[in-house]
């Protein structure tokens, strides 16, 4: 074989479960960075005085960015490969984490917030292409279940270990600690291979459709209510959780910590079983429209009735309220990207995460910043509990009555033919 032809020859590809695995690891560590500022709550509210509307935009801007940037970096992961775009990304959140340790002020912190959203605003919309493209329809299910386990068990982790890091060495080092943990997944990460499609060029033929007949598809627009609706009681549980714990119910910041933790883990065990369950029954035979309407239906008949006991019943209750919340909202996560990924095929499912993961962070800058409003407001957190509530209410009805049937839907004869010289799209 000659030297150009050595040069030429094809890497040999990653292996499914190690890619899995990598981005399970990614997601762990989005969740812990993007967690770290609630963890910190109560700490960081009491050096800089904040106020809890002012903390509510911190916990909002992060979610800004994030949101406003997801439909961009969809675009950019369908074009350029969405494991190059997820190492960019990586390495921006890392610095941004990094330096949030240093921060001095309230301007800082908030400009930090923005960065470390633009940064992980890429994530989903390129994991979920990843997965389309390294995995197999009859492992879908699971996939999406062990990665979602990543960023259910990414809180668990970061409240865990950075609530008694915080209390032994303070806030600042546990972001300096996490940032390098961050930084480190980039060394396995650069190894990885995927034969991806992209529309400049890349493996194979695929059918790629428009970005507008993608936004005319009624499946997206219920994908994407559901997405607000179950994402707003997530969003707000994992962004003042640790603050309503210390500050409502008097835990202390370790109490807190051993209290919330287990309650995060409990919800990303749910997620490994039901993707376990969701391949076992679609192997069987069983309508994966069904399934995947099914559990997210039970997700949100919880989450109303969770939010409802963590603000009213007493102090036992509560948790416990809180722990069946996020055991189903587990249960109800792979259903999330599984169908997005059904629906719109390899062509266009980094595009449709992005558009749906907009709509549904968008529940994290309403809530982050309601539920700081709505406290200041009426000095109890008994009305932030009830718009968490409504909201389920909401994502039941696009997720269940707008979203038609679960199946791939057949794109216009739009094909993108690529290989490693050319891209032709007829």
């Amino acid at each position: 074989m000659s030297e150009e032809q050595q040069h030429q020859a094809p890497r040999a590809m990653t292996p499914p479960r190690m890619l899995v695995i990598l981005l399970t690891l990614v997601l762990i560590i989005s969740y812990i960075d993007r967690g770290n500022l609630a963890t910190a709550g109560p700490l960081i509210a009491d050096e800089f005085g904040l106020s809890p509307s002012q903390f509510g935009t911190l916990l909002s801007a992060f979610y800004f960015a994030y949101a406003m940037l997801m439909i961009p970096s969809g675009l950019l992961a369908e074009r350029y490969g969405a494991r190059s775009v997820l190492a960019v990304a990586v390495g921006i959140w890392a610095c941004a984490t990094l330096a949030t340790g240093f921060a001095g002020s309230f301007a800082s912190l908030l400009a930090l917030r923005v960065l470390l959203g633009a940064g992980e605003s890429a994530v989903f919309p390129a994991w979920s292409k990843l997965i389309r493209a390294g995995v197999d329809d009859a492992h879908a299910g699971i996939a999406n279940g062990v990665v979602s386990f990543g960023y259910l068990v990414g809180p668990a982790i970061g409240t865990f270990a950075g609530g008694l890091l915080m209390s032994h060495y303070g806030w600042r080092v546990t972001f300096w600690l996490f940032g390098a943990l961050s930084l480190a997944w980039l060394v396995p990460w650069s190894r990885v291979r995927v034969a991806e499609a992209t529309t400049r060029g890349g493996v194979g033929s695929v059918h790629v459709p428009s970005f507008a007949t993608i936004l005319r598809q009624r499946a997206l627009w219920g994908a994407s209510i559901g997405s607000f609706g179950i994402n707003y009681s997530f969003f707000f549980v994992l962004a003042w959780m640790p603050t309503y714990l210390v500050k409502e119910r008097g835990f202390s910041l370790t109490e807190m910590a051993a209290t919330a933790a287990p309650a995060y883990a409990l919800s990303a065990v749910g997620s490994v079983l039901a993707g376990l369950v969701i391949d076992r029954w679609i192997r069987g035979g069983r309508s994966a429209n069904a399934i995947h309407k099914g559990l997210m239906a039970v997700g949100y008949a919880t989450a109303i009735v969770a939010m409802i006991g963590i603000a009213v019943l007493p102090r036992d209750g509560s948790i416990a309220s809180l722990y069946f919340y996020e055991f189903f909202a587990g249960i109800s996560s792979p259903p999330i990207f599984a169908v997005a990924q059904a629906f719109a095929g390899p062509g266009a499912t980094a595009r449709w995460v992005g558009v749906q993961n907009l709509c549904g962070n968008l529940a994290g800058i309403i809530a982050s910043m309601l539920t700081g409003v709505l406290v200041e407001s009426t000095h109890s957190y008994v009305a932030a509990f009830a718009a968490a509530a409504l909201a389920s209410v909401l994502g039941f009805g696009g997720w269940v009555l707008l979203m038609p049937p679960v199946a791939p839907i057949r794109w216009p004869a739009r094909v993108m033919v690529t290989s490693s010289r050319f891209s032709v799209v007829i």
